[in-house]
């Protein structure tokens, strides 16, 4: 079963500029995201090589291990050297393991569209949003179920300088309502390997930066999703949403992603703080089988005015 003791303290990164000694580090694609090798995450890691590993996620937003084999438990174990568990709303966890939830699309399913199949930063509409997050391929189809990451921190410099100006003083609204709420229990039903209950709760709202800066690298970097921000606090409706399409279309472009296709066995762990996700809904007939783990974070930091 689950450890649900204290986690061990988060080991700091390794410094910018680090020489890795204990990994090796490739980058994968220009945005973001790199290749971790020479590292077995279901054993008892050093703290020396979790500051690598933390170093590179700052680094390339999300890193990736290939050929893992870890039960439950020993991806419960690694989550925890990041941080605490962060608790995940209304998804139900696997059997005896409540920090990990599966992420299954069935043979049988064939609506076009897939849990995570919108773009988004996990649970961004919490107080406080998951630093990470850890998904471990169990089972993958012979094509198809990619997923695709894009870097915040180059949508954030990508902007006009008119444009940083205006969404820097700016605070988005966020809620589950429509993810999350009843009516979208429908929706939900259709995920047959998983489960998921809606409730009341989703239409609650939080209000976070339009900017954030990032609590370890101290760089900027938009927190708007097309998932979960419904709003823009002070504004009329018509003028947030003229606005937010602008970004979530801005923020998402392909020239600031990296699409990774998954193998049994991959690990990708990404920090949602400064990138989103989404996972694509091609294919069928194929099962897809994920565990994952996520980190608890902090209050996003909004550029400080003047």
């Amino acid at each position: 079963m689950t450890t649900t003791g204290p986690p061990l303290v988060p080991v700091p990164a390794a410094p910018p500029g680090h020489e890795y000694r204990h990994l090796t580090v490739e980058r994968y694609a220009g945005p973001c995201g790199a290749v971790l090798s020479g590292v077995d995450l279901a054993s008892d890691l050093d703290d020396d090589v979790v500051a690598e590993i933390r170093r590179a996620l700052l680094d390339h937003g999300v890193v990736f291990f290939r050929r893992q084999s870890l039960t439950p438990e020993r991806q419960v174990a690694f989550s925890r050297r990041f941080g605490p568990y962060s608790p995940v709303p209304f998804v139900q966890p696997i059997p005896e393991h409540p920090e990990v939830i599966a992420v299954v699309r069935e043979p049988t399913e064939r609506q076009g569209f897939a849990f995570g199949g919108i773009w988004h930063s996990d649970f961004s509409f919490l107080p406080e949003p998951p630093m990470g997050s850890i998904l471990h391929a169990i089972e993958v189809p012979p094509y198809g179920g990619d997923t695709i990451w894009a870097n915040q921190y180059l949508a954030y410099r990508a902007l006009s300088r008119g444009m940083r100006r205006l969404v820097c003083g700016l605070r988005c609204v966020h809620s589950a309502v429509n993810a999350y709420s009843p009516k979208m229990q429908p929706v939900h039903d259709l995920f047959t390997g998983m489960t998921v209950r809606t409730g009341d709760e989703a239409h609650e709202t939080r209000e976070h930066p339009v900017v954030r800066v990032h609590a370890e690298t101290g760089e900027r970097a938009l927190f708007v999703n097309q998932q979960y921000t419904i709003g823009l606090a002070d504004f009329h409706p018509h003028e947030a949403r003229l606005l937010l399409d602008h970004l979530f279309r801005h923020s998402t472009q392909e020239a600031f992603t990296c699409r990774w296709r998954w193998e049994a066995g991959d690990v990708a762990f990404w920090d949602n703080r400064c990138v989103q996700h989404m996972v694509m809904a091609d294919v069928s007939g194929h099962r897809r089988h994920m565990h994952r783990t996520t980190v608890a974070g902090e209050a996003p930091v909004p550029v400080a005015s003047g």
